[in-house]
């Protein structure tokens, strides 16, 4: 008989990179019992000694909705433990290893990523930029512990909004895209990213993919979080969601960004398997 899926179970499948057998759970459909599961495995990961630093939104865009069957945005925590700063090179480029041993079934997206210095007064984009200090070009590892990646929204919800690992490049003052809130709302959303793979470039995107630009999703994440009496934490990252479809991870891998239309470098990873020289890490 299948059981019911648990915060446990979730977060025990996350940390061992493991899927969940299809004959394992039942469906779930219920986005305030998935909400509940997800704030379940947040209160575990705090009496581990884990810190939550901000949020990932996912499904900010709406041209993989169909893909996935998923026709709305989720959200949920960037934890200190999951946040990693790729700090330049003695070449002067953003680059990093990622042993894809810690993850299950990862893909990696393109982000631009928001540090928050205040909440936002209201949610709207020029009252989120007016609280806006830096933005960044990131990468985020998303992970799924259900079969061949299909899920309901709810249990994409319910396995921590799918989120595994940012690696955050380098940030810039959002003042640097101009004085007045709506430069940056639509430089921010006309900016391109070009994603490559071993030196072919397999997609390109836009930041208006993100709900329309990174800071109109945040205002979403800002309204949402309101109506359940909740609000964007002072200090807070926000990843804003993939510019392009979520792309495979395998090892061997070297994967490379180029950014338009603001000056940021591009990052590059290159994902190994850490399991063959050390033991699993359990986060």
């Amino acid at each position: 008989m299948p059981a019911e899926l648990s915060a446990e179970l979730l977060l025990d499948a996350c940390d061992r990179a493991r899927t969940l057998a299809r004959g394992e759970y039942e469906s779930l459909r219920d986005l305030a019992h998935a909400e509940a599961l997800q704030t379940g495995i947040a209160v575990a990961r705090i009496a581990r000694g884990e810190r939550p630093v901000g949020y990932k939104i996912g499904f900010t865009n709406r041209s993989i909705w169909p893909l996935y069957g998923v026709f709305q945005p989720i959200w949920g925590p960037v934890w200190n433990s999951t946040l990693r700063v790729v700090e330049a090179g003695s070449d002067g480029e953003y680059t990093t290893d990622v042993d894809l041993s810690r993850f299950v079934q990862p893909r990696l997206e393109p982000e631009i990523v928001i540090g928050l210095r205040a909440t936002p007064r209201e949610a709207t984009p020029e009252a989120v930029c007016e609280v806006a200090e830096w933005f960044a070009h990131g990468f985020e590892i998303v992970q799924c512990p259900y079969p061949e990646w299909r899920f309901t929204a709810a249990e994409a919800v319910a396995a921590q909004s799918l989120h595994g690992m940012l690696l955050l490049g380098p940030r810039r003052p959002i003042r640097s895209l101009g004085e007045r809130p709506r430069q940056a709302i639509e430089r921010l959303a006309a900016l391109e990213v070009e994603l490559c793979r071993d030196g072919a470039s397999v997609a390109r995107g836009r930041g208006s993919a993100a709900l329309d630009g990174p800071l109109q999703a945040i205002t979403h994440l800002a309204h949402e979080l309101a109506l359940r009496g909740h609000s964007i934490e002072p200090g807070s990252l926000v990843t804003t969601g993939t510019l392009t479809d979520a792309q495979p991870l395998f090892v061997g891998q070297r994967w490379t960004t180029r950014i338009e239309g603001v000056e940021l470098p591009g990052l590059e990873i290159r994902t190994v398997d850490g399991s063959r020289t050390s033991p699993p890490v359990l986060r």
